[in-house]
């Protein structure tokens, strides 16, 4: 019974990351159209656009900040490979486990604690660009510390799901998807 319902909390979490990291990387797209406009407006027609920089800068930090989860659910971070890849599926398990309960949460934890002061005094003055010309959504920009640390944290949460039942037998991982036993 609780295998099953973690089951459901896991597939729920990874089908949310995976749309949401599908969406943002429509991003990756905006932002070459953007820095081509960028490019032709600067040196094609010698008009510069503070905004329209400041856009791209914009979509970069949604795409790293809303796509870790993504990532993270695609086991694309960089990870100290030391005895991982010698282990069973079972020690895979463990060492996920412990590495996400023991270092994702706590540094997730710590950066939204450490920058809500950070957060909160951006949404205070609705702090907008220092450049003449640039976009007013600096605190919305700030904002995505908040989204970085709960969309990482609820695949986090998928993860310790994903990796108990590994370890209860009711898992197996093949070719980077799922199989229930």
């Amino acid at each position: 019974m609780f295998s099953l319902w973690l089951a459901k909390v896991v597939s729920f979490i990874d089908k949310l990351n995976e749309t949401l990291g599908k969406l943002i990387a429509w991003l990756t797209l905006l932002i070459v159209v953007l820095t081509f406009f960028v490019v032709v407006l600067r040196y094609g027609f010698n008009i510069g656009s503070i905004a329209l920089q400041e856009s791209v800068l914009y979509a970069h930090a949604t795409i790293f900040m809303l796509g870790a989860a993504y990532t993270l659910k695609h086991n694309g971070h960089v990870r100290v490979d030391v005895f991982y890849h010698r282990g069973s599926e079972k020690a895979q398990a463990w060492i996920n486990l412990f590495g996400t309960v023991f270092l994702l949460f706590p540094v997730m934890i710590f950066m939204a604690w450490i920058s809500s002061d950070f957060i909160a005094a951006s949404w205070s003055i609705l702090e907008k660009s220092r450049e003449p010309g640039g976009l007013p959504l600096v605190y919305l920009n700030k904002t995505l510390i908040y989204a970085l640390a709960f969309t990482l944290g609820l695949q986090g949460i998928s993860e310790v799901g994903r990796n108990i039942l590994i370890l209860q037998g009711k898992l197996k991982i093949k070719n980077e998807s799922m199989e229930q036993v």
